[in-house]
C-alpha cells in the first residue's frame, strides 16, 4: 500500500466529492457563464465560437500555451466532423482537458507508490502568503489521522509568525514540532529535525521553508544548503519537494511555479484556495506547463478540506 492510500481509505467518496464540487463552484460558474456567452446565437462551432472559446480560456487563467494546444485539438475535431453543433462543445472540451491532463502526468497520484523510506522527507517550498503552512498543517493531519508519527520542522526561521504558526498547527493536529529561536540557520532547523526524527522512529518529516523570492540566487542557496545537510542524516532526502502555490493569484502562480523550478527541484504541486477564486484554470494551465504533478488540491478551510489531486474527478466535477 502506498503511504498516501490513507486518504482513500479515510475520506469517503462522497465526502470528498461532495467538498471538491463545492470547492470548484466559482470557477464553474465564471467559466461556464463565458461560454454561454461564447456560443450565444450560434449552432455550429465555427471560427468565432473557437475565438470567444480561445478568449474564454485565457481570462479563466488557463494560460496562453495550454489554451493554444486545447484550441487546436478542438479545430481538428471540428474539420473532421463538418456538422458539429454548439451543444456538444462543453463535452468536447471536457474530454480535450481530460486528455492534457492525462498526457502530463500518467499516473493518478491515488496510485502512487512512495517506496520503503522512513522517515519520508517532504520540503515545503512557496511564497509567503500562499496557504503554505496551513497545507503543511492539514497535510500532518491527514498523515497522523492514518496512523503514521509526523514531525514538523519549522524552518522558515526568517519570520516569527511562520514559526508561531507551525507551533500552532503542531498544538492543533497534535503532531511535534521541532523549532529554533527566530534567525537561527535553517538548515540547522532541518538538519535537528531530520536527526530527531530517526531518533524517535517518526514516519513522516515535513520541513517548512522560508517563502522569499526577492533573490533567486539567495533562494537556490539556501535550499541547497538545506539539502546537503538533511542527506547527511537521510541520504536521498528531501523525497519530495512540494511547491505551494495560491489559485486565487492567478498568472502570478504561473510566475512563481517557474521561479521555484528555476531555484530547486521541485517534484510535486499542492494547489490552494480553489473554493475562494473562479481562477481554477490555473490547475489546468500549470499542470501542463510544468509537466509537474499537481498532487494535493485546497478546496475549502475546514481540516480536511486538502484533496488528493485526481485528473478525472477534477474535470468532472468542473463540467458538472
Amino acid at each position: 500500500m502506498g503511504l498516501f492510500d490513507f486518504f482513500k481509505k479515510k475520506e469517503t467518496a462522497p465526502e470528498a466529492q461532495e467538498a471538491l464540487d463545492k470547492g470548484l463552484e466559482k470557477t464553474k460558474d465564471g467559466f461556464f457563464s463565458k461560454i454561454t456567452k461564447a456560443v450565444a446565437g450560434k449552432s455550429t462551432v465555427d471560427d468565432e465560437v473557437l475565438d470567444n472559446l480561445e478568449e474564454v480560456l485565457v481570462t479563466s487563467d488557463v494560460g496562453v500555451s495550454t489554451t493554444l494546444k486545447i484550441i487546436k485539438r478542438i479545430e481538428e475535431r471540428v474539420s473532421k466532423d463538418k456538422y458539429l453543433n454548439t451543444s456538444e462543445l462543453n463535452f468536447i472540451l471536457r474530454d480535450e482537458i481530460q486528455l492534457l491532463l492525462s498526457e502530463n502526468n500518467s499516473n493518478d497520484f491515488r496510485q502512487f507508490e512512495y517506496g520503503d523510506h522512513k522517515p519520508y522527507v517532504i520540503m515545503v517550498v512557496g511564497v509567503n502568503g500562499v496557504g503554505k503552512t496551513t497545507t503543511i498543517g492539514k497535510l500532518a493531519h491527514k498523515l497522523k489521522e492514518s496512523g503514521l508519527k509526523v514531525v514538523l520542522g519549522a524552518a522558515d526561521t526568517f519570520r516569527a509568525a511562520a514559526v508561531d504558526q507551525i507551533k500552532l498547527w503542531g498544538q492543533r493536529v497534535d503532531v511535534r514540532v521541532v523549532a529554533q529561536p527566530m534567525g537561527s540557520d535553517p538548515a540547522s532547523v532541518a538538519f535537528d529535525t531530520l536527526q530527531s526524527a530517526v531518533a524517535n522512529g517518526e514516519d513522516v518529516v515535513i520541513i517548512d521553508t522560508a517563502g522569499r523570492l526577492h533573490n533567486k540566487i539567495g533562494l537556490m542557496n539556501e535550499l541547497g544548503k538545506i539539502k546537503q545537510v538533511m542527506q547527511k542524516v537521510v541520504p536521498g532526502a528531501p523525497h519530495e519537494i512540494l511547491l505551494v502555490l495560491d489559485a486565487s493569484t492567478g498568472q502570478n502562480a504561473f510566475e512563481q511555479c517557474k521561479q521555484f523550478t528555476e531555484a530547486t527541484d521541485v517534484n510535486a504541486l499542492a494547489i490552494t484556495k480553489l473554493d475562494g477564486t473562479a481562477k481554477g484554470g490555473v490547475v489546468i494551465g500549470i499542470s501542463d506547463q510544468f509537466k509537474i504533478p499537481v498532487k494535493y488540491i485546497g478546496v475549502g478551510e475546514k481540516i480536511g478540506d486538502l484533496q488528493l489531486f485526481d485528473k478525472k474527478e477534477f474535470v468532472s466535477s468542473l463540467f458538472k
